[in-house]
């Protein structure tokens, strides 16, 4: 399982002040440092963020140059603004700006506009890897079976993809309460049966998964599997995991803790 807050790979563990206030350990942070660091970040929650600026600036203070790879890039949602809603998303790319990595790494993206707003950054997909692990695993045709992206944001994120047959989702979400309106596929309708399997970045309590796979069955889908690159632990809150729509979820460890479900296939991809 990936931890917190690593340093060349070791876990970097905090105590905290009977006032909430962090105790950060220094000598454990000089111990694992090397001439050029790569740090590796798991958000759990925002104080998350105020360690990583702590073990930074020890960092600074010995002229130790470091890396900073994100498994999962936190306010990833909040990437524009409507209404009154505050872009947290650049709030937070400041302020990782403001600590001047070297180069910044991050796993899975929600969209574009987290690499614009983070400085000397870059992007890995791991969902793409692990789809080829994937289909042999639940016995995907491509001749007859079919990749269902749940809108045109995850088609484009996952645009390298070759050799599928697709169909996408078309989405009505209200901004604010972030729930679904309405959802219709996009695409040549198949005319037989087949199997899909859903692509996208992030799980949370699953509602838009749930709504595609309604509408997957509806238009003769025998199964419906879900891939995702990055599952949260509310997964667990949500109905994905007690309905028959959805056959098994694949994910990695980016932030699920644990799988805690026999319905949930989770790959460790560690220092990926």
């Amino acid at each position: 399982m990936i931890k917190m807050i690593l340093l060349n790979g070791v876990e970097l563990e905090f105590q905290t002040f009977p006032n909430g206030e962090t105790l950060v350990n220094g000598e454990a942070i000089g111990s694992n440092m090397k001439d050029f660091n790569t740090i590796s970040f798991k958000y759990e929650n925002d104080s998350d963020l105020i360690k990583l600026m702590f073990v930074k600036n020890v960092l600074d203070e010995r002229s130790k140059p470091a890396s900073l790879l994100i498994y999962y890039m936190p306010y990833s949602r909040m990437d524009r603004v409507e209404g009154l809603s505050v872009f947290t998303l650049k709030v937070a790319a400041n302020l990782i700006n403001s600590l001047q990595f070297h180069d910044v790494t991050v796993i899975e993206p929600h969209s574009d506009v987290t690499l614009a707003l983070l400085n000397r950054s870059t992007a890995t997909y791991p969902t793409i890897e692990l789809l080829e692990r994937v289909t042999k695993e639940v016995g995907f045709d491509r001749e007859q079976d079919y990749l269902f992206f749940p809108d045109a944001g995850a088609q484009k994120r996952y645009s390298k993809v070759k050799g599928y047959k697709q169909l996408v989702g078309f989405k009505s979400r209200d901004f604010q309460t972030g729930q679904i309106q309405s959802l219709d596929i996009v695409g040549k309708i198949p005319e037989k049966p087949f199997k899909a399997i859903i692509v996208d970045d992030l799980c949370s309590y699953g509602g838009t998964f749930i709504r595609s796979a309604e509408k997957l069955r509806e238009i003769g889908a025998s199964a419906v599997y879900l891939l995702v690159g990055h599952c949260e632990n509310s997964i667990h809150q949500g109905k994905i995991l007690t309905t028959d729509l959805i056959d098994r979820v694949f994910t990695t460890d980016t932030i699920l803790d644990q799988t805690g479900h026999d319905k949930i296939t989770r790959y460790e991809i560690g220092g990926f």
